[in-house]
């Protein structure tokens, strides 16, 4: 029996009985659209934070307080004179400038406009260290650092939150925590996500910040979350790393012996660890999405089973006509492959709207995520809804093929 007639009389099988294939075949469309649609979400969501992260800039070295991979007795926080040891130390050749960062929540305010948000507290150098371009105005001097003085610079975003616009803004006041601030400067707009998006930031300059920004613990006058650091070349990135790590520890005087009381954190360090967690992200999704082609395999096993049943008559006949046990093997398999393959192009469709939706709905929500369909997922999920019809066709396809000629010719 070749295969064309094969498939013809799989579909004279499957079109006899109609609304039980269709019901059959959902079972599969649902299965593999959750697959692709799952799989996809996890990869777009995957390369969405790896662009946020890949925009801060290749040649940042982030240090952070604190050591969570060893036990340090007596850990000092990160100050100010760290960043400044840091940018004046001559062993430090591989670094090009040093950003220290002190923030805290607050609201900020214009006539009947607030916005509780970030207020990020930085030095002049933030803004090469982020490259940040302005759009209008300056951005923090080393003079507006030195004198504590009460000025701010928006992100176009907050901008046009508080003034209904994002340009000509410079020389309006805002209320920061209560304290009214003098507007200097509109960063460009970059765009971003909630992940980083730099459009949202409020910079005020970190002596300021430090003496007005609510501050948790009893910390030194001087502390600083962390210290940005960005690198002459990202090729000697390694040397970058130990030359920071020796300033550091000659200012903490930390003995030769003794774990560091601080991270320090890379680039290619935060992609690992992203890389990693969208990953398993990924996996975890495609198994929700497979569960659900699982159960579709299910339904088709169960109907193949019954068609088994009500077919007995006719196997009988076939069997007495000639027909050998392969060949009714192969006709239940086709039928059973063919209601998989049915299902699981109408489930490609369907998968690639739903990824559509959900990326017109990430966008209108301010959120940008271009979910694209991938060929992987594709052919991930139409191989597997065919080895699903295989595997669950195969019992009544067997069942069928061992039935004796006589006994089912007297079932009735």
């Amino acid at each position: 029996m070749n295969l064309i007639l094969n498939i013809r009389e799989a579909m004279g099988s499957l079109g006899a009985n109609k609304m039980r294939s269709l019901l059959t075949i959902l079972g599969i469309v649902i299965g593999v659209a959750s697959v692709i649609a799952l799989l996809s979400l996890g990869e777009s969501a995957g390369a969405s934070i790896t662009g946020e992260i890949e925009s801060i800039g290749t040649n940042v070295i982030y240090v952070l307080g604190g050591n969570s991979s060893e036990d340090v007795t007596n850990p000092k926080e990160l100050t100010l004179r760290d960043a400044q040891s840091l940018a004046a130390s001559a062993r430090t050749s591989e670094i090009a400038y040093v950003a220290p960062v002190f923030s805290g929540a607050a609201e900020i305010t214009h006539a009947d406009r607030s916005v509780t948000t970030s207020i990020l507290g930085i030095t002049p150098d933030y803004q090469f260290v982020q490259n940040l371009t302005m759009a209008e105005g300056e951005f923090v001097s080393a003079a507006q650092v030195e004198g504590r003085s009460a000025v701010v610079v928006l992100g176009p975003s907050i901008a046009e939150q508080l003034l209904g616009r994002s340009a000509g803004v410079v020389g309006n006041t805002v209320r920061i925590g209560g304290y009214p601030y003098r507007i200097v400067g509109v960063t460009e707009a970059k765009g971003g996500s909630a992940f980083n998006n730099p459009d949202k930031n409020v910079y005020i300059p970190i002596s300021t910040a430090q003496a007005r920004l609510p501050r948790s613990g009893s910390g030194a006058s001087d502390r600083v979350q962390n210290i940005l650091v960005s690198m002459v070349n990202t090729d000697n990135a390694d040397l970058a790393l130990r030359q920071i790590r020796e300033v550091l520890r000659s200012t903490h005087r930390i003995p030769p012996r003794s774990p560091d009381d601080f991270t320090l954190l890379n680039q290619q360090d935060i992609l690992a660890v992203a890389d990693t967690i969208t990953n398993v992200l990924t996996i975890f999704l495609g198994g929700i999405g497979a569960i659900s082609l699982l159960v579709g395999g299910i339904g088709i096993m169960n109907i193949m089973l019954v068609s088994v049943t009500e077919r007995t008559r006719e196997i009988g006949l076939r069997k007495a006509l000639g027909a050998r046990k392969a060949d009714i093997l192969i006709q239940f398999l086709t039928e059973s492959v063919l209601l998989s393959l049915f299902g699981g192009t109408i489930g490609i469709v369907l998968g690639w709207g739903i990824s559509a939706v959900v990326s017109q709905i990430a966008t209108s929500s301010g959120t940008p995520l271009e979910i694209a369909v991938t060929l992987n997922s594709v052919l991930l999920a139409t191989l597997f809804s065919a080895a699903v019809g295989v595997f669950f066709g195969f019992y009544p396809a067997n069942r069928a093929a061992n039935l004796a000629p006589v006994e089912a010719l007297r079932y009735e």
